[in-house]
């Protein structure tokens, strides 16, 4: 299939022009008087706040000086909980991969794999058959053993595979390593590849969590309770060390961010402007202003000073600092659809969580635990030392986010809404049969492309579909914000409609020339979109 963009653009280009023009959007969404919050350390100076945190955290592992362990100090349950909550959320991610890869990455698809690996080779001389080292060690993925005409079987067949392991996972609450090292090997090799569609934090935050688990489990024994086998101090350790870093990495984004965040009023805007909204999202966004302003402060609180409770050696703080974290995603997650973000992110402080606060799950019997392994000081040393650029960024005045520091993504950093958007606008894709050089266009009819979940029509509820995540309807969020020759999968996108491609049907929820003739022109017209006030005409009326 090919088309021409200056004819597309013939049809719809005076509305496109207008509507993407960056005009009024740098000022809206720009971060004007940015505070300058933060130090810059060197290399080592960020090791030694990392090996601090290992420090605290060792005046809790009572082998280390000839105590006996006991259930304030052993994570049986929480490593089963941990297992089964991992569990869903890989499964989550492969269905999101089985289910929507094809219309996304597929060789018929948006942004298709075969081409981008193809271009990779091209630009890095690489050859144009077979895989070396260095392919994988800068673009790590499975997919270089693929012949070109296989790639989307071997996608498929990776997230297939995924799925069934991870349901697997969920079901026993263990795992071990190799099932483990397989998963995260097959979401590593699709994330590679995924381009656009993949380039959030929550994935990376998958694969880091996914790496640390690997060292949870033994090497063949699959069972939630492994005989000799207790959860892995260093694991412990890693998982609190990142929940400290996802936490305080978000607030400080905050803080250096939207002034919105500073002022306490970032909650008036979000529940109506966020990404997917879900039900529940409506009724928030309504709440008095005197309440946004305390859910502001209340984040802030949550996510800059109590995170450091989690890295003390006070076994009542730990705790009590790892149920904050955990409350706080569940408010997120019933707060808006945002992917399996919180889900995932509420998994780390569950190794905040020790048998004795889950006993009433757990036989109360003291557990033993070997704490001197070689390979956990193995691992711990490399935590410790790729920790060194994260600190770094988090403590600086240009913190990014959502960044990771090398292709295997073993250890990133995060954040979230740094920025808050005042509006609502949606981009609306119509399609029509008319021609648009001979009719009047005020009487040209124009039918609309539905998406899964993002708002089009006025009168539909937005629905609830939080751990699973439409990468599409996601991406189309962003698109006001910037020119669209920025976004080259929207051309392709319309092409695609321009032909009625079969391949992207599954990735929207209606197509108004389905089993008909395809639109003679399509157009992309951006609207700005209002809760409807509640008791009002227009919420009645929807």
């Amino acid at each position: 299939m090919s088309w021409n963009p200056l004819k597309l653009l013939r049809g719809g280009g005076r509305i496109f022009s207008s509507v993407f023009t960056k005009e009024g959007n740098e000022a809206k969404y720009s971060r004007r008087g940015r505070p300058q919050i933060g130090v810059d350390v060197d290399f080592n100076t960020a090791v030694l706040i990392a090996l601090l945190s290992v420090v605290l955290f060792s005046f809790s592992l009572p082998l280390l000086w000839g105590q006996a362990a006991t259930l304030s100090q052993s994570f049986w349950l929480s490593r089963i909980v941990f297992f089964r909550m991992l569990g869903l959320v890989y499964l989550v991610a492969f269905a999101v991969a089985l289910f929507q890869n094809s219309g996304l990455l597929g060789s018929n698809g948006l942004l298709p794999v075969d081409l981008y690996l193809k271009r990779v080779r091209r630009m890095n001389d690489w050859p144009e058959q077979g895989c070396t080292w260095n392919m994988l060690n800068e673009y790590p993925t499975l997919l270089w053993l693929a012949k070109p005409d296989q790639v989307d079987r071997w996608m498929s067949g990776m997230a297939a595979t995924g799925m069934c392991l991870s349901l697997a996972v969920m079901v026993v609450g263990g795992s071990n390593v190799l099932v483990q090292l397989l998963l995260w090997t097959m979401y590593h090799s699709i994330n590679t590849v995924g381009q656009r569609w993949y380039s959030f934090g929550w994935e990376s935050q998958l694969l880091e969590t996914g790496f640390i688990s690997i060292f949870m489990s033994p090497l063949l024994c699959w069972s939630a309770l492994p005989p000799g086998c207790p959860t892995p101090w260093v694991c412990v350790w890693a998982m609190r060390w990142l929940t400290w870093r996802i936490m305080l990495g978000a607030g400080m984004i905050k803080i250096r961010g939207d002034s919105c965040w500073r002022d306490l009023t970032a909650m008036c805007y979000h529940y109506e402007t966020q990404p997917v909204p879900n039900p529940f999202s409506y009724f928030l966004h309504f709440s008095p202003v005197w309440w946004h302003k305390f859910e502001t402060m209340m984040n802030h609180i949550v996510e800059l000073p109590l995170p450091f409770l989690i890295l003390l050696p006070v076994t009542a703080l730990v705790v009590f600092g790892g149920m904050v974290q955990i409350l706080f995603q569940i408010t997120l997650i019933l707060s808006g659809n945002l992917s399996f973000l919180n889900w995932l992110t509420l998994i780390p402080p569950i190794l905040c969580l020790n048998d004795n606060f889950l006993s009433f799950l757990f036989s109360a019997e003291t557990i033993s635990q070997d704490y001197l392994t070689g390979i956990y000081f193995a691992l711990c040393a490399l935590l410790v030392y790729l920790s060194a650029p994260v600190v770094q960024n988090i403590l600086s005045k240009n913190q990014v986010m959502n960044t990771s520091f090398g292709s295997w993504k073993l250890l990133n950093t995060y954040g979230a809404f740094g920025s808050i958007t005042r509006e609502r606008e949606e981009v609306v894709i119509e399609g029509t049969y008319a021609d648009l050089d001979e009719e009047d266009e005020e009487k040209v009819e124009w039918k609309e492309y539905l998406f899964k979940v993002k708002p089009s029509e006025t009168s539909r509820r937005p629905p609830w579909i939080s751990p699973y995540h439409y990468r599409l309807d996601w991406l189309m969020w962003f698109l006001p914000f910037s020119d669209p020759r920025r976004n080259p999968w929207l051309y392709h996108l319309i092409g695609k409609f321009l032909d009625n491609d079969k391949n992207v049907l599954p990735l929207i929820r209606h197509n108004p020339f389905q089993d008909a003739n395809p639109p003679k022109f399509v157009r992309a017209s951006l609207y700005l979109y209002e809760y409807a006030p509640p008791g009002s005409d227009a919420a009645a009326r929807g």
